[in-house]
């Protein structure tokens, strides 16, 4: 029932896609039938019935697998796509900064998120879900998947995820409203920049003990040149 629902839902939302505008006017009403029916308007419902065919698959899928309404829709939306790709952008942007938020900018509990991070002096880095839309379906799905929690905005503290602006789906992820009153929320945050300084002095280190390796074998590998020279000579 539920995916039936979806199906009907994406149906009357869509079907501006594929049905031909034509101002009426007195001209109009002497219109044929026929002329209002074109190849490409016929090829235009068929891309759009494939279209939904494909996306109440991943719905029924996504059904199967035990997800909620939220989810299904969300999937609906994503339609089929490459799990492991969007996973593995989500990895990579959880773990590019000490706070990371997905979005939707029309959003307003992902307004009242930014504007929360931002009192309590937190540097965010933003992924919009919604700019391209097509790159952020998948991903709002994959998100639901690995969090239990599809919706927006999508909070990681740490590259661990700690909820939404005021819910969450666990005790350790309830939301950043839940975090700040129990006092949490900055010492999570300050830890998180702590730990991202440390790798960036870390990484720092190592590319300069990188340097200085390749700088002594150069250096020894031009003193065995000299000598070979010196004994060639000799």
């Amino acid at each position: 029932m539920m995916i039936r629902l979806v199906a009907v839902a994406a149906l009357a939302a869509s079907t501006q896609a594929f049905v031909p505008h034509t101002p009426f006017s007195a001209r109009t009403a002497d219109v044929s039938l026929d002329s209002l029916s074109t190849p490409e308007d016929e090829s235009a419902f068929e891309k759009f019935v494939a279209d939904v065919r494909t996306r109440t698959r991943a719905a029924q899928k996504s059904a199967s697998d035990g997800g909620n309404f939220k989810q299904v829709m969300a999937d609906f939306i994503a339609s089929e796509y490459d799990a492991d790709a969007a996973r593995s952008k989500i990895e990579v942007a959880t773990k590019s900064a000490p706070c990371v938020m997905f979005t939707w900018e029309a959003s307003p509990s992902c307004k009242q998120a930014l504007r929360a991070m931002e009192l309590v002096g937190a540097d965010v880095k933003v992924v919009r879900l919604d700019d391209p839309w097509d790159e952020g379906n998948p991903i709002r799905a994959e998100l639901g998947k690995m969090t239990g929690k599809s919706s927006v905005p999508s909070v990681w503290i740490g590259g661990k995820y700690v909820g939404g602006y005021n819910a969450g789906v666990s005790e350790d992820a309830p939301g950043l409203v839940d975090l700040a009153f129990k006092g949490t929320l900055r010492p999570m945050i300050e830890a998180a920049q702590a730990e991202m300084i440390l790798k960036a002095e870390s990484s720092t280190v190592d590319e300069i003990d990188v340097v200085a390796e390749n700088d002594a074998a150069e250096i020894e590998m031009e003193v065995s040149e000299k000598e070979e020279e010196v004994k060639q000579s000799v």
